[in-house]
């Protein structure tokens, strides 16, 4: 059975860091793309980075580039979204998602499972 089990949210000052993490199981990391989502209240659900399982290829969503660095931990079965120099703007709650088509997109569509969420707030 396929489950990504999200932590590591909280609340943070602007220009802190988090480190979230994706709990894998039910299978192989190394053949899938994961990928990192987030919803603000009042907005759609949006791509911020993905991950290839197979060559550890990378893709950010532009507003997170150079600030948001995405990795995975095979023997953990675990990918991280490590976000520096975080934004008011970036408060949301944030999922992880596995596409079994593997491809590298931000597209919600290609996402069939995904983990429950953690919250994420940017406040002074």
């Amino acid at each position: 059975q396929v489950r990504l089990v999200e932590s590591g949210g909280g609340l943070v000052q602007p220009g802190g860091s988090l480190r979230l993490s994706c709990v894998t199981s039910g299978f192989s990391l190394e053949y899938y793309t994961i990928g990192w989502f987030r919803e603000a209240p009042g907005k759609e659900r949006e791509g911020v980075s993905c991950i290839s399982g197979s060559d550890g290829k990378t893709h950010y969503e532009d507003s997170v580039k150079g600030r948001f660095t995405i990795s995975r931990d095979g023997a953990e079965d675990t990918v991280y979204l490590q976000m520096n120099s975080l934004k008011p703007e970036d408060t949301a709650y944030y999922l992880c998602a596995l596409d079994p088509g593997r491809r590298m997109s931000l597209n919600t569509d290609n996402y069939d499972y995904w983990g429950r969420g953690t919250q994420v707030t940017v406040s002074s």
